[in-house]
């Protein structure tokens, strides 16, 4: 079995290189296409023009060209250097690949900062909305799906399923501004802080303080985006502890006489959560890069989608590349711990010889 598992673990890595590669080789070609790049923007912004560089971002139309237009040639080749720009597209591929290799992201146009420092800044944000997220997620549906597995078409299923699929048809962005209105000084009540992460007299307050400031800061962003995951895991687990009692086993534990409780949780709990717990890794790890553009936006929360959103609009590319490298390794890496977390949960799953499970 040892053996087994070694022998997928390299294949799969060996196979995450050629994904990555396939990623980012598609990512680059298309930005060679894309009008309005960073040259054009400094361009633009040199001329006094920055206004109308945001304005050819957004739309990608031809307003970014005029950049160039009326500077001479020398101070262009001046810039193009500047961005490395001079240097023919397959070089610059190469470059950025070798870089990656050594896992060096690169250094942001306009922050001045590397990639790595600009995402470790953006982590605290998404941090506390994904892992809080992920938590209330799960603490609350998991048991949810098992009282309405149990309770299967009774009142209390029907009620809680429509309660659930409500939650998940209001997109996050609708109820967080719902929940601005309401609770967050707009026309009705002024109880929850409007923006950020903590209180501007934060570092005055003690450490209990600092504690109940920073949750409170956190309900109304956690609660847009809480509300609409609580359906798919809910309905995960109601399935499959369905699923699994009305399995030939468990009416022969019951047929011995063993009590409901007995058979719920000794032989049904343990393979019915086989199928969130494999997903575990990917959800936990995913808390911390599913930045939530809108979220993060509306609640003035300075995260990762934020830093992903202004990067391809300012035409940033190297934190485009290497937010973009670094999540899809993630993303890869992570997928293979989900697999191999099968084999920790369930002994009887082995891995051929084909690399699959």
């Amino acid at each position: 079995m040892n053996s087994e598992i070694l022998i997928y673990i390299v294949k799969r890595i060996l196979l995450m290189i050629p994904t990555l590669l396939g990623v980012l080789t598609l990512t680059f070609a298309v930005v060679q296409f894309v009008p309005g790049g960073p040259v054009e923007q400094l361009m633009l912004e040199l001329r006094g023009k920055g206004d109308a560089a945001v304005g050819g971002e957004s739309s990608g139309g031809g307003s970014t060209y005029r950049g160039r237009q009326g500077l001479d040639a020398e101070r262009l080749e001046q810039v193009k250097a500047l961005y490395g720009f001079d240097k023919p597209a397959i070089e610059r591929y190469f470059a950025m690949l070798k870089r990656f290799a050594q896992f060096d992201l690169g250094q942001s146009y306009y922050q001045h900062k590397s990639v790595w420092d600009l995402v470790i800044s953006k982590l605290p944000v998404s941090i506390s909305i994904g892992l809080w997220t992920f938590f209330i997620s799960y603490l609350v549906s998991i048991p949810l799906g098992i009282a309405k597995a149990v309770r299967d078409g009774t009142r209390f299923d029907r009620v809680t399923s429509t309660m659930i699929l409500v939650g998940y048809a209001i997109p996050g962005f609708v109820l967080g501004v719902l929940l601005l209105v309401l609770f967050g000084g707009g026309s009705f009540l002024q109880i929850f802080p409007l923006r950020g992460l903590t209180s501007d007299n934060w570092n005055e307050l003690s450490l209990i303080g600092k504690v109940l400031d920073y949750l409170w800061h956190l309900v109304l962003p956690i609660t847009a985006s809480v509300l609409g995951s609580f359906a798919v895991i809910t309905m995960l687990t109601k399935n499959s502890f369905l699923e699994e009692i009305r399995k030939q086993y468990v009416l022969t534990a019951r047929a011995k006489g063993l009590s409901e409780n007995k058979v719920l949780w000794k032989h049904v709990f343990r393979n019915a959560l086989i199928p969130l717990i494999t997903g575990f890794p990917a959800a936990f790890i995913g808390a911390f890069f599913a930045g939530s553009l809108l979220i993060e936006t509306l609640f003035s929360l300075d995260g990762l989608g934020l830093l992903s959103y202004e990067a391809v609009m300012r035409r940033d590319y190297p934190v485009v590349f290497g937010t973009l490298y670094l999540f899809t390794l993630i993303g890869l890496v992570t997928k293979l711990i989900s697999d191999l977390c099968y084999v920790l949960v369930d002994p009887r799953i082995q891995f051929g010889s084909g690399g699959g499970s």
